[in-house]
Order: structure tokens, then C-alpha cells, then sequence
């Protein structure tokens, strides 16, 4: 096996190797193009030529990225959630497409990639207002990163260009919580609504939004005081649907007295209302839901929270801030993280420890002064 290369204008070169067929036994001429200087177009040359001998090569392909983005999400519809398939869809074709989508993969390199991230940045909103966050362009980048992966996989790609590339800085957003006082402040303020209960369990029991929406009294043991968190809602374009937690595992919940007085208050006052509408509610029936016993929508839950928190002077915060509320409360007040990693349902205590680390600045230092008082009592006073 042997290689060439043969100029074709400045700067603009063909590789020409000679293979062997193994289908016909006879030899035949595999030609790329080359952008670069002499020695550079020499060096590709050497290592088509090795990567041929030693099976790694990869026959240039000319479908585009687009159109291999395609076949990626057809192939992921039986791999993902529909609700992750939906945002790959997305990203993939209001993102990324139109940027990178008539780029062959044979061509698609680090650096285009890398100015296809820039230009998102400056003018990436389609709207015309402006770029996209780096947020936003973060989650282009893994998901193009995924997309080619499975090029790799598949033998359409060597390679994958596109962890090269360079991620934009995300800077973290500063966490919203309240504590106890605006807390109590808060359910003082909300009591007798309808979102009363889903902010209670929010804020008292650190569940998600999603597992407060598919939670059944079938899950809440009033006799040992706890609930059995194993589903959670995620809604789709299409409809809303129940689904393993997000860590695939479920976990159980310790309730405090005051929670489940409230829980059992709020089953009668359902109970009533719906047996006037002619359901009878069962186990199976949801916590918290529609007059007619529906399940609510996770959006209209957001959407009900931020309508009753701006009839308060609190603090605007997130739905999904109430959770951190409850976990910032814990851990201020001295709970052990692996307590609050399982109360939360992490699925490491890393997490817990990274997303949570700002609340627990003392604990070091008390750990050391805990450490220091355990072993002046166990040294013998000396005589």
C-alpha cells in the first residue's frame, strides 16, 4: 500500500492511496481532498495510509450534519424519555443546524465547531435579539458530542470532532432559598389555596416538582409517618405521563407531625369536594390534583406558584427553590449530608455536598472542635 499526494491549485492538494479490494482482489485509487501546506497534506497522506493497515480508517462520508442528526434522533426515540427526545430535538434543530447543518461530517472540524459556538453566543436567538447563554450553547455541545459519538460508533466518523471544542464558561447561578422564618412566613400566607399542599411537601419534605404531582395516598404511611417516593410526572408535548424518579430509585420520606396533620386535613376537604362531584376518591387517587381528580400539568403547578407568590411580599424564587430551601434548612442546622443525600433523593452524596457546600462552612471547624473535645476527655490528666 502506498500514498501520494498531487496539487491541485495553491494550498489545495489530493491524497491518493492505492487499496486492495478485498471483493474483487484487485487494486483501486481512494482520493481525499487536503487543505494545508506541502508537508502538512504529506503528513495526512502517512496517516490515511497507517490508519488503513492497522483497520482504523474511516470512508469519508458526504452526508451533513443535519442529516445525520436525523438518523441520531430516530435511533435515540427507543433510547431516551420522550421528554429528553424532545429536547434533543430541539437544540438539535433550532440550535444546531442551522449553524453547522449543511457541513459535511467528513469536513466538520474543531475550529468550525468551535466558530459555530462563537456565533451562537453573539447572534444565536432566532428571534434576532441577540445570543444565546452559554448555558444554552453548553447544552448544544453535549448534545452534538453525543450525536457524534454514535457516528464513531456506527464507522461513519474516526473520531469526534466535537470534543475538541471548546465549552463556554457557565457561570453558576446563585441559589434562592428561604429560610425557616420567611418559610413559616410563606405557608401562613398561602394556607387555604390550592397550592398550599405541593409547596408543603416542596418546602417540608425536599420532594420535586414531578414527584408531588404523581404522588398517591397510597404512597403516604399515616401509621409509621413517611411516603414512598417512586414515581415522578414529566410532561411532553404531547400529554403528561408517570415515570421512575430520576434516579431510577425510589426512596422513602420521613414526615414530621405537622405535615401529616396537614396531609390528613387535606384528604378529607378533597374527599368531600370530589364526592359532591361524583367521584369517590380511592388509594390510588392523587394528592394533589384537579377538582375532578385529574392529575395537575408540572407547568400549571409553576405557573399557579409564581401567580400566588407575587400576592406576597416574599421573595421571587422558583418552584423548584422551595426543595432548596428545605435542603439549605437541614444542613444549616446541623443534619448529616448523607442523611439529607437520601431525603433528597441524589444519587451521590457529591452532589448533595457540591450543590449544597455553601450552607456548610462551619462544619469543618466544628468538626475539628469536636475531634479536639472527644480527646482532652480521653487523655488522662496528668500528674
Amino acid at each position: 500500500m502506498k500514498g501520494s499526494i498531487r496539487e491541485r491549485s495553491p494550498g489545495k492538494w489530493a491524497i491518493i492511496v492505492d487499496v486492495h479490494d478485498p471483493e474483487t482482489g484487485e487494486r483501486r485509487r481512494k482520493w481525499h481532498s487536503f487543505a494545508g501546506t506541502k508537508r502538512q497534506a504529506q503528513e495526512e497522506c502517512a496517516r490515511i495510509v497507517t490508519s488503513i493497515k492497522h483497520g482504523g480508517y474511516t470512508e469519508p462520508t458526504k452526508i451533513t450534519v443535519g442529516e445525520f442528526l436525523e438518523r441520531w434522533l430516530e435511533q435515540e426515540a427507543s433510547n431516551v424519555a420522550p421528554k429528553t427526545l424532545e429536547r434533543y430535538a430541539e437544540i438539535a434543530r433550532k440550535n444546531i443546524v442551522p449553524l453547522l447543518g449543511r457541513t459535511t461530517l467528513a469536513k466538520l472540524k474543531p475550529e468550525a465547531i468551535d466558530g459555530a459556538w462563537t456565533k451562537a453566543l453573539a447572534s444565536g436567538r432566532r428571534d434576532g435579539k441577540g445570543g444565546l447563554s452559554p448555558r444554552t450553547v453548553h447544552h448544544m455541545r453535549r448534545v452534538l458530542i453525543k450525536a457524534l459519538n454514535q457516528a464513531v460508533v456506527w464507522e461513519i466518523l474516526a473520531k469526534n470532532p466535537a470534543t475538541l471544542s471548546k465549552p463556554p464558561k457557565v457561570e453558576r447561578k446563585a441559589m434562592k432559598a428561604y429560610g425557616a422564618g420567611t418559610t413559616a412566613e410563606l405557608l401562613d400566607a398561602i394556607r387555604g389555596s390550592r397550592i398550599f399542599v405541593p409547596v408543603l411537601l416542596a418546602v417540608m419534605c425536599g420532594l420535586r416538582r414531578g414527584e408531588i404531582i404523581a404522588l398517591r395516598w397510597q404512597s403516604i404511611d399515616f401509621a409509621n409517618r413517611r411516603i414512598a417516593v417512586t414515581e415522578t410526572a414529566e410532561q411532553t408535548l404531547g400529554a403528561v405521563r408517570n415515570k421512575e424518579t430520576k434516579t431510577g430509585r425510589s426512596r422513602t420520606v420521613d414526615l414530621s407531625s405537622t405535615v401529616m396533620d396537614e396531609l390528613r386535613r387535606h384528604r378529607a376537604a378533597q374527599a368531600e369536594e370530589q364526592l359532591k362531584l361524583g367521584i369517590r376518591p380511592d388509594e390510588r387517587s392523587f394528592v394533589v390534583a384537579q377538582i375532578d381528580g385529574k392529575p395537575l400539568q408540572p407547568r400549571s403547578l409553576s405557573h399557579e406558584w409564581t401567580r400566588v407568590l407575587a400576592k406576597t411580599s416574599l421573595e421571587r424564587i422558583r418552584f423548584h427553590d422551595l426543595r432548596h430551601s428545605h435542603a439549605t434548612q437541614m444542613l444549616a442546622a446541623g443534619v448529616h449530608p448523607k442523611v439529607a443525600q437520601e431525603r433528597l433523593g441524589h444519587s451521590t452524596i457529591a452532589i448533595t455536598l457540591d450543590t449544597y457546600s455553601h450552607v456548610m462552612p462551619g462544619m469543618g471547624a466544628d468538626a475539628a472542635e469536636q475531634v479536639d473535645a472527644a480527646i482532652r476527655r480521653a487523655v488522662k490528666p496528668q500528674a
